[in-house]
């Protein structure tokens, strides 16, 4: 097989997880933790920040990479009974004593695709939103939206809503790999709503691209980040395409209907590569190992930044991930029981949970913050008393003669090469006995 000499991965993009975004593996949590996030959220307020996570399930298409939590199928009726469970599960929410009238840091709202919702359904799940949990005071609120489904009148909701940060899945500028990959959209719903977008004024705006979609080319992958410059974002975040288990491609390459359409990793590599050097000679700069920012002193992720630095997380809605108090949880994942948990049985919706033990929860920062493109040893010792240089000093050592990083008594830089492979790099800080279970 041929692999990756740096990470000891296969160079074909084969069926499984390589993103990583948590620690340990969600294979790890279980139902028989759940009494572990009730103590939680019945304890003291955690001295960190509080962010608001919201998931909305709902799509025009799946898209054929897809592994998230949406349904295509759901008509008006249904769509106000999750509204209404969404807003119920705040409710609870909102009441539990960990909370502690601390201040909402950060909002994110997921999906799905969130602008998907009428610009009624939106003003009515905020204003029931915010009756019962408040982000006034919120540094950033970002809203994630499918260009499609953007109408002038629903981007002008938003602003006035508060959102301050929309990220446009534009993945990728071709009608003929957009429909290959089961997109909703089309160019033409890009460049329409940019306008609109532009015009509405929001502080901060992203659009995503994926590197490796089937069908990409060398000769569309610069038109993709020709495109991008020419918009010019206040950052642009680009995901190398995976094959997590539950995408229509994967179970199309496990069924043995299709090999592996996807880019291998070198190529997706050389792609990210491309547009790193032609963002940066247009004026971006790296803000981790998948975004590019324009002016690093106007663009901050608050939402990234302070996950990775373990902030409490309120995970709200279908099949959402979050974490308070140092306990991970994950919301109940199937429509009749997310929404009769809330609406039938007044409960939380929780499914399964785990408390990560100390180091675990060091781990975790560690191999998140890396994604950021640097590590401080010093944040460490103070936060945690441990010395990371010290523990995984053989780990440091093997990515730096690689030439994926490099290494100094105050900072742990990923080089280039360490930041196209960045998700590559983690398994190795990863406990043994955790190194080749399954990661979902």
């Amino acid at each position: 097989m041929n692999s990756d000499i740096a990470t000891n991965e296969p160079t074909k993009t084969q069926v499984g997880s390589y993103f990583i975004s948590n620690y340990p593996p969600y294979s790890q949590w279980s139902a028989d933790q759940l009494p572990e996030v009730f103590r939680a959220l019945a304890g003291v307020p955690a001295p960190v920040p509080l962010g608001l996570y919201l998931h909305i399930p709902f799509c025009r298409k799946r898209c054929k990479f897809c592994y998230f939590k949406v349904f295509t199928d759901k008509n008006a009726g249904e769509i106000e009974t999750y509204v209404a469970a969404l807003s119920r599960e705040i409710e609870l929410i909102s009441r539990q004593p960990v909370l502690g009238g601390r201040p909402i840091r950060f909002v994110y709202f997921g999906g799905g695709t969130p602008s998907y919702l009428s610009s009624k359904q939106l003003g009515s799940l905020f204003e029931r939103l915010q009756a019962n949990i408040q982000w006034d005071q919120a540094e950033e609120v970002t809203f994630e939206c499918e260009p499609g489904t953007l109408q002038e009148n629903k981007i002008a909701t938003l602003r006035q809503l508060g959102v301050t940060r929309l990220s446009l899945g534009v993945e990728n500028f071709s009608d003929q790999v957009l429909e290959e990959n089961g997109r909703a959209h089309l160019t033409k719903e890009i460049f329409r709503a940019w306008e609109w977008i532009q015009r509405a004024g929001f502080p901060n705006v992203n659009i995503d691209l994926i590197a490796g979609m089937v069908g990409e080319t060398w000769d569309n992958w610069r038109i993709n980040i020709r495109e991008t410059i020419r918009l010019a974002p206040d950052s642009v975040t680009i995901y190398q395409m995976e094959l997590p288990f539950n995408t229509v491609y994967s179970q199309d390459i496990l069924g043995r209907r299709i090999e592996s359409p996807v880019a291998d990793w070198p190529l997706k590599r050389e792609w990210v590569n491309y547009a790193i050097d032609e963002l940066a000679s247009a004026g971006y700069h790296v803000s981790s190992a998948y975004t590019m920012v324009r002016d690093p002193h106007k663009v901050n992720f608050s939402y990234r930044d302070n996950l990775w630095q373990g902030s409490d997380l309120l995970a709200t809605g279908i099949a959402s991930f979050g974490h308070i108090a140092g306990v991970h949880y994950q919301n109940k994942a199937e429509w009749r029981e997310y929404t009769g948990d809330l609406l039938e049985h007044n409960r939380l919706p929780l499914c399964r949970a785990l408390r990560p033990t100390p180091r675990q929860l060091l781990i975790r920062e560690l191999i998140l913050q890396l994604k950021r493109g640097y590590l401080e040893p010093a944040y460490f010792r103070r936060k945690f008393g441990e010395d990371i240089m010290e523990i995984w000093r053989d780990e440091f050592a093997a990515h730096a003669a690689h030439g994926m990083l490099t290494i100094t008594p105050e900072r742990i830089e990923l080089t280039r090469a360490g930041l196209l492979r960045a998700d590559g790099l983690l398994p190795v800080f990863f406990e043994p006995e955790l190194r080749q279970v399954r990661y979902t």
